[in-house]
């Protein structure tokens, strides 16, 4: 297993324990699921990422596994035009090309982006903790097959 893999679950793990969050084998496969690919998984595709390693586990566990990552914040759901929501397993700031035909999710590392200055006042009473930027269009691959 690649370190930097090795050292998220540990760290997972430990903010388990420091919750008193049982570390079970579904959170921690799920979790593990996530942080090894950089697709942006749905909450069906992540089902089908973890279904052969947990034969039996169902797509609520699945879901609901998905929720509570999300609350302790090891995770991020991600808003997408499918309604479906998408999962990342990359916490850090970062942005994200959402390709309007085939609803493929990437990742964008971009410090002009992270630079955005935050709003500083109360935006129709919203107070704004965080932002990512989501550039939506039509990938290379959409583009090629029209």
């Amino acid at each position: 297993m690649h370190d930097h893999v090795s050292n998220r679950i540990r760290a997972f793990e430990d903010l388990c324990h420091r919750q008193s969050i049982p570390v079970t084998v579904q959170r921690r496969t799920v979790y593990e699921a996530l942080i090894g690919v950089t697709t942006h998984p749905s909450a069906d595709g992540v089902y089908e990422l973890v279904k052969d390693l947990l034969p039996g586990i169902s797509r609520t566990t699945v879901y609901r596994v998905l929720d509570r990552l999300v609350e302790m914040g090891v995770i991020r759901r991600l808003p997408h035009p499918s309604c479906a929501c998408r999962f990342d397993g990359n916490t850090q700031r970062h942005h994200h090309l959402v390709c309007r035909g085939c609803g493929e999710v990437s990742d964008v590392f971009d410090l002009r982006y992270d630079a955005l200055p935050m709003p500083t006042g109360r935006l129709s009473g919203f107070r704004v903790e965080d932002y990512s930027v989501v550039f939506t269009g039509i990938c290379s691959a959409c583009r090629n097959r029209n």
